[in-house]
C-alpha cells in the first residue's frame, strides 16, 4: 500500500504558511522537507508525522499522539492537521528538531 498523492497534496496546502516545503516519495509515504531537512513524514496508510526530540515530545505525548515505530516521529492530532495556523505552529518545533540532528 502506498500513500495518496492527494493526502499529500492536502497536508502540504495545509502547511502553506511554512516556507520551502517540498516532498519527496520514500518507502510507500512521503518525506516533508524544509531546507533539506526532513521533519515530517506522510506514511503509506495516510498519517502525518511530526519529527520530535527531547524539546517538543512531551507536547505530542499529553496530546496522545502515537510514535511511528521507533522512529523519532509522532502523529498529529486531527485537529491539528484541520487548522493551518495551529499545524504551522506545531510543526515549527519539528522543524527545529530536524535542523538539530
Amino acid at each position: 500500500m502506498a500513500a495518496d498523492p492527494e493526502y499529500r497534496d492536502y497536508v502540504l496546502e495545509q502547511m502553506a504558511q511554512i516556507d520551502g516545503v517540498s516532498s519527496k516519495s520514500m518507502f510507500g509515504g512521503f518525506g516533508l522537507y524544509q531546507a533539506g531537512k526532513m521533519f515530517a513524514m506522510i506514511t503509506s496508510d495516510d498519517e502525518l508525522h511530526l519529527k520530535v526530540d527531547d524539546h517538543n515530545r512531551d507536547r505530542f505525548v499529553a496530546a496522545g499522539c502515537t510514535q511511528f515505530r521507533t522512529m523519532p516521529y509522532y502523529s498529529v492530532p486531527p485537529e491539528v492537521l484541520e487548522d493551518p495556523e495551529a499545524l504551522a505552529e506545531w510543526s515549527q518545533p519539528s522543524l527545529e528538531a530536524a535542523h538539530r540532528g
